[in-house]
């Protein structure tokens, strides 16, 4: 039996597997756990519908489940996104926990993503009373944030997936010329960012940074700090 054609002649998008990984990208853009009502308000479906994905989602280990019923991102997300761009990965966990524990913020890699900013893998400050959570997938436009602008500060403006506003392109060059880019409140309230650029031959623009919340921080010693984290991943992935 052949696939169904669509008048394009492509096959038809599944809608259950369009929906369960709908809500993967929900649980992990939210600030906290999501209830079963909480997700199925955010895809839209009654919350039958979504009691059927999310459990199908846990028992592959994509969800888990706390003592009040609530879902997070489960561990088998963390062996996929190992998967992707895997010396990458590997590389830079020693990197991000030693920049974790010293800094007490949240140490992650962002890489470029088509128009978007997805966080590869992230390590938070062993200890700390407070800190921010970046899930691995975790994304966002690349035109807004630290990581985002950090990231077009490694391509041509001409080849940017975004549009090149006027503005954007001005402070993306500021960017280049400082070497470090920062933010506030631009893609979640309350939490700054300071971001640097990681170029790598063999690998998509890629931005080492990290995110914090409370007073501000001496962004150029932070920056320093970040950059011989980028000077260590270049001697190993390129060197």
């Amino acid at each position: 039996m052949t696939d169904t054609l669509t008048e394009s002649g492509t096959v038809p998008p599944s809608q259950t597997l369009s929906r369960g990984l709908r809500i993967l990208e929900h649980v992990a853009d939210a600030a906290g756990p999501l209830t079963t009502d909480d997700i199925a308000r955010s895809i839209g479906v009654h919350r039958s519908i979504a009691y059927r994905l999310i459990r199908t989602l846990e028992l592959h280990g994509m969800l888990t489940r706390d003592d009040a019923g609530r879902f997070d991102l489960g561990v088998r997300l963390s062996a996929l996104a190992a998967g992707v761009s895997r010396d990458l990965h590997s590389a830079s966990l020693p990197e991000l926990t030693d920049i974790a524990n010293e800094l007490g913020m949240t140490a992650f890699i962002g890489v470029l993503e088509g128009a978007e900013c997805v966080t590869l893998t992230s390590v938070e400050p062993r200890g700390a009373v407070a800190s921010m959570a970046q899930h691995p997938g975790a994304h966002h436009p690349a035109s807004r944030g630290a990581t985002g602008k950090a990231l077009l500060a490694l391509v041509p403006s001409s080849q940017w997936p975004v549009e090149a506003t006027p503005s954007l392109i001005a402070e993306v060059a500021a960017i280049r010329d400082r070497g470090y880019a920062t933010s506030s409140d631009e893609v979640i309230p309350t939490v700054r960012a300071v971001a640097v650029p990681l170029p790598l031959r063999r690998h998509r623009p890629a931005t080492i940074a990290v995110i914090y919340v409370g007073e501000v921080a001496d962004a150029a010693a932070v920056a320093a700090r970040l950059q011989r984290a980028v000077d260590a991943l270049q001697d190993a992935l390129d060197g």
